[in-house]
């Protein structure tokens, strides 16, 4: 099976990014306009402090009568969450998100920089795609005809 390198190369290396001092209205803006269901969470020098999610917003703005319009992202998100590496396989990427019922992996490199952010819908895409190329080859291989 595949790494996260894989996932990265194919969907490239872009974070959508917010401050710790943004509110959570405007995360859920970005959200929106970006059509993405989380936020990696960065200072003013990139370093990388947590993420921000859809279940970040339920959990603890929502069900706590929170305001989205006054509470900061730095009140709610996640503090240092799961990472991975560009080397880590897609299945254990995959068993971490089952165990631990989370839907993001932020990647890191060596220097503890990020530098992408994996989905669910990304591991599920790589396998899927992943096992359509292994049955085509097959096939291509019993009937003999190249593709």
């Amino acid at each position: 099976m595949g790494k996260v390198r894989n996932i990265l190369q194919a969907k490239g290396h872009a974070v959508y990014s917010i401050n710790p001092d943004n509110t959570v209205f405007e995360a859920l803006q970005m959200l929106v306009d970006r059509n993405v269901g989380a936020l990696t969470v960065v200072d003013s020098q990139d370093h990388f402090l947590g993420i921000f999610s859809e279940r970040d917003y339920a959990r603890r703005v929502i069900l706590k009568g929170r305001a989205s319009k006054e509470t900061l992202i730095r009140e709610i998100m996640t503090e240092r969450p799961i990472t991975v590496t560009e080397e880590d396989s897609i299945e254990d990427c995959m068993g971490l998100m089952t165990d631990k019922r989370i839907r993001h992996l932020p990647v890191i490199d060596g220097q503890n920089r990020l530098i992408g952010l994996i989905s669910i819908g990304d591991v599920v895409k790589f396998i899927i795609d992943d096992q359509r190329y292994i049955i085509t080859s097959l096939e291509c291989y019993i009937t003999g005809t190249h593709t």
